[in-house]
């Protein structure tokens, strides 16, 4: 029994050792917990047992009689013992569960609730180091500590109210924590915090930049270093509580957008961090995006960017990356000539968070054409390929998310291959991280319409590592292999005999017309309409009932699906009694409601499917009865030379039939 609970002893202090040996591990595991409830095994963690009595520090128990004198000490005694606490280190986690194992979270969390502004002092200054140690945090939770520590934040002690706000910041790193610290007020409370200090601190800001303002008089270095400090512990708190969507919204309602709008002018680093860190994490809502740009955040977002500090970079690269989803903030980026710095990053090769940053920033500024052109002038898509060995996952999520992107235009395509982008492309493909693959596909898709490209592909069988990824559970990644096997059977050579030897691959495709997702759906019928082109493969997919299938997807009332299933019927009529089958199934009749969408590339991939089904009479028929001829003259006149000889055509063969029927009548 003893060896078996030695054991389990070991194995308690293993965990807990391997949990606390990276900060940066627990704090960016943490960090994406957003709203998630906690799992059965972070509840497990948390009720971890006490420490292995057999094999403790002398510090452990040194700290055990401190925590003794804590709880039946006089006022001074009390004084004294904290203070000899402080002597100790406390980010050792010996010295951390000491105080909790012997009862002294409860006596350092009582103490807050004294006169004595020393003793809280003493008290938060424990709990705070204490505090960074995910245990810890939740048993101080579970004791009621946050709503302590809440009430604090109103007192008039400044050291008092900075020591709460950055012990709220440790703890608040789990959902239960930021539940209760809101539910108390205290977010409110914590915006009212920095709203104290932001006039001191912009007048400091403006003092810094050799500005004046008006009825303002200088005051002290210490008051000026204790209100920068406020400032930082409150940002943090906010930034620790920002992880909730609730929070968020309270956060907004408790007015904290202009005064992050005015935080992040100082010229201070260490309140820019924490703030730019909370933007960070509200940029997730599109209120908070649109509030960042119209405050004129956008700006300073970039300006930082050019700072020596790397984590300031790297929150600023992230908060841009979330902004840069909204066309008018990449335009602004560009603007303040942000896309340099970014692009600058790209060089900074060791740090990975800050390499991730800078890759996903530039990825979201080269959905805009314009920044695409700024990022060719900087030699851009030459640094991201080279990245494209880089063996963190994100970084290559971000680094191909963005040559994607780039590659839309025909000059980079070429530049991707001469950095030699193509080959580790396609290796890409045996991956298993489904965004990497998503993105993976959307850089083939665009590179294989080159031709110098698509031989590359071939030659490395990209194409049926492509057609492999159909089989993914995905349909992210269904729908994005669909889409770049398209260009990839348009622009190879032979591409029918290539398409007839991947074993099982016709029938794999016309099965995903099953599927339930639009995206899929509209790629796969994409895929089809090329590989109908060959005839000998369409004659294989009718044999697969693509044409039942097809005809079943008619009566949708999205625009990108009608625009690829129009071209798939238009091509499979083309086979046989395709056209007849058809009819039959009842697909001839919502093709014509198609001809009203607003959408003109629906038009012309309308006006060629019922070409093509006019030339079997019943479905002229069909047509004529539900008023295809009035929607087909307005668009005989079109500027586009495809509907207008589609149009024209359709027409012809139901004028033709109806010609032909007054002929049988009056014989």
């Amino acid at each position: 029994m003893e060896k078996a609970k030695d054991s389990e002893n070991t194995k308690k202090k293993e965990l807990v050792k391997n949990q606390s040996s990276s900060k940066l591990s627990i704090h960016n595991k943490e960090l994406s917990e957003e709203s998630s409830p906690e799992s059965d095994e972070e509840e497990e963690l948390a009720e971890r047992g006490r420490q292995d009595q057999s094999d403790l520090p002398p510090e452990y128990w040194q700290i055990q009689k401190l925590v003794k004198y804590l709880k039946g000490g006089n006022q001074t005694a009390t004084i004294i013992a904290l203070c000899s606490m402080r002597d100790f280190n406390l980010a050792q986690e010996a010295c951390q569960f000491a105080i909790r194992d012997v009862g002294g979270l409860e006596v350092l969390i009582n103490l807050l609730d004294t006169e004595d502004i020393k003793c809280k002092i003493g008290s938060l200054q424990i709990l705070k180091e204490i505090s960074k140690n995910p245990y810890i945090r939740r048993s101080i939770a579970d004791l009621g500590g946050l709503q302590t520590m809440v009430k604090i934040l109103i007192e008039q002690d400044k050291d008092l109210r900075c020591l709460a706000a950055e012990t709220i910041a440790n703890v608040a790193k789990f959902k239960r924590a930021r539940k209760v610290v809101r539910q108390n007020n205290g977010i409110r409370m914590l915006v009212g915090l920095l709203e104290s200090v932001k006039a001191n601190l912009q007048h400091a800001a403006n003092d810094h930049k050799g500005i004046k303002t008006p009825g303002h008089h200088g005051y002290s270095q210490v008051e000026l270093a204790k209100d920068i400090e406020i400032a930082r512990c409150g940002a943090s708190a906010l930034w620790s509580l920002s992880k909730s969507k609730k929070n968020k919204h309270e956060m907004r309602r408790s007015g904290v957008i202009p005064l992050l709008a005015t935080l992040l002018k100082s010229p201070h680093e260490s309140i820019c961090i924490p703030v730019v860190g909370t933007l960070q994490e509200c940029a997730s809502e599109a209120s908070y995006r649109l509030a960042i740009r119209t405050e004129g955040m956008i700006i300073d977002l970039v300006e930082n960017l050019r700072s020596s500090n790397e984590e300031l970079q790297m929150h600023c690269a992230n908060a841009i990356f979330k902004c840069a989803e909204d066309k008018d903030t990449r335009d602004l980026i560009r603007k303040y000539q942000g896309l340099d710095p970014l692009v600058k990053l790209l060089s900074n090769r060791e740090n990975k968070p800050l390499l991730a940053a800078a890759t996903g920033a530039i990825w979201k500024c080269s959905i805009s054409k314009e920044n695409v052109k700024r990022f060719q002038e900087l030699k851009a898509i030459e640094s991201l390929v080279a990245l494209l060995s880089d063996p963190t996952e994100e970084v290559l999520i971000n680094t191909v998310g963005a040559l994607a992107e780039c590659a839309q235009e025909p000059e980079n395509r070429a530049s991707t291959r001469k950095s030699g982008g193509i080959s580790p492309l396609v290796n890409l493909l045996t991956g298993t991280n489904n965004q990497l693959l998503v993105n993976t596909c959307k850089a083939l898709a665009q590179c294989a319409q080159d031709p110098d490209n698509i031989s590359i592909i071939e030659r490395m069988d990209g194409v049926r590592l492509l057609w492999s990824l159909l089989k993914n559970p995905n349909p992210r990644v269904q729908a994005s292999a669909a889409w770049a096997i398209c260009p990839c059977i348009k622009n190879i050579r032979d591409s029918g005999e290539t398409v007839r030897n991947f074993v099982g691959g016709l029938e794999l495709i016309v099965s995903l017309l099953k599927s339930n997702d639009i995206e899929v759906l509209a790629s796969v019928c994409s895929a089809i309409a090329e590989i109908a082109k060959d005839e000998e493969n369409l004659a294989v997919i009718t044999d697969h009932g693509v044409v039942p299938m097809l005809a079943s997807l008619t009566n949708t009332n999205d625009d990108m699906l009608r625009k690829n299933l129009t071209e798939a019927i238009a091509q499979c009529c083309k086979w046989g009694k395709n056209r007849q089958l058809f009819g039959s199934h009842d697909a001839v009749a919502p093709l014509v409601k198609y001809l009203k969408s607003p959408n003109t590339g629906v038009h012309a991939s309308t006006a060629k499917a019922l070409h093509q089904l006019s030339k079997n009479p019943a479905n002229c028929i069909v047509m004529h009865e539900n008023g295809v001829v009035r929607l087909l003259l307005g668009m005989v006149g079109s500027t586009d030379e495809v509907l207008q000889e589609n149009s024209a055509g359709c027409i012809s063969y139901i004028r033709r039939l109806a010609l032909a029927n007054e002929k049988a009548r009056n014989a």
